[in-house]
């Protein structure tokens, strides 16, 4: 009878070196993690929440839980799939209690985010691109719950079917269905606006990223 393979996922071997590095409290560990996951974080707990600050204070949160629980992580998926089920779970939760506090009215105008420009551009052009980018997320936020999750984090991430369905806890022909119906409903939403764009919304660099980075590094005691 052949012997039963335990070794880690070579998928995950890097994740689990560097998971080992932060276990031994070293900084540069931490910082890597953060940035390298900061953008697809942003983009799913924004995805949920649909307001800018909200969703920096989940990601905020969500590594603050992650980095307390490290020693869970066993490299059976992927590190980025690990720390995307944390601010799921920390989205939806924020998510459920809005809804209980009926008494606290919401607001109605979704924030927009200010997409980084090159000040070289055509004034025209740059414009043209801010109203593209302000159209695809206005679509996006409009999506239901159910269809809006599966469209961030297929088409706006770049996650595989696999990857989508593991970290939603769904079967794959699922993610393939909700993200057919949320193609239709997007597209639906933009076909007379303005076409064809690329979906290249809710970026997370510079600043936001940096403030976020330094943010967890203090609340971890790795920066003064």
């Amino acid at each position: 009878m052949p012997a039963v393979s335990t070794a880690i996922p070579s998928v995950a071997s890097g994740d689990m070196q560097l998971v080992r590095r932060a276990l031994a409290r070293e900084g540069d560990a931490f910082r890597t993690i953060i940035k390298t996951h900061n953008q697809r974080l942003y983009r799913i707990a924004r995805g949920v929440v649909r307001n800018d600050s909200e969703a920096e204070d989940i990601v905020q949160e969500a590594y603050v839980r992650a980095f307390a629980h490290l020693d869970a992580f066993r490299g059976y998926s992927s590190l980025a799939t690990w720390l995307s089920r944390i601010v799921i779970n920390e989205a939806l939760g924020r998510l459920r209690n809005r809804r209980r506090a009926v008494a606290m009215p919401e607001n109605p105008q979704a924030e927009i985010i200010r997409f980084p420009l090159n000040p070289s551009d055509d004034p025209e052009r740059t414009m043209a691109q801010r109203q593209i980018l302000q159209l695809v997320e206005q679509a996006t936020d409009s999506l239901p719950d159910v269809y809006r999750t599966v469209f961030i984090a297929r088409v706006l991430e770049g996650m595989s079917i696999e990857e989508t369905a593991d970290l939603l806890g769904v079967r794959p022909q699922t993610v393939k269905t909700r993200l057919h119906r949320a193609r239709a409903l997007v597209r639906k939403a933009l076909e007379d606006q303005i076409g064809p764009v690329l979906l290249d919304a809710f970026p997370f660099a510079g600043r936001r990223c940096e403030r976020l980075t330094s943010a967890v590094m203090r609340r971890l005691g790795l920066e003064s």
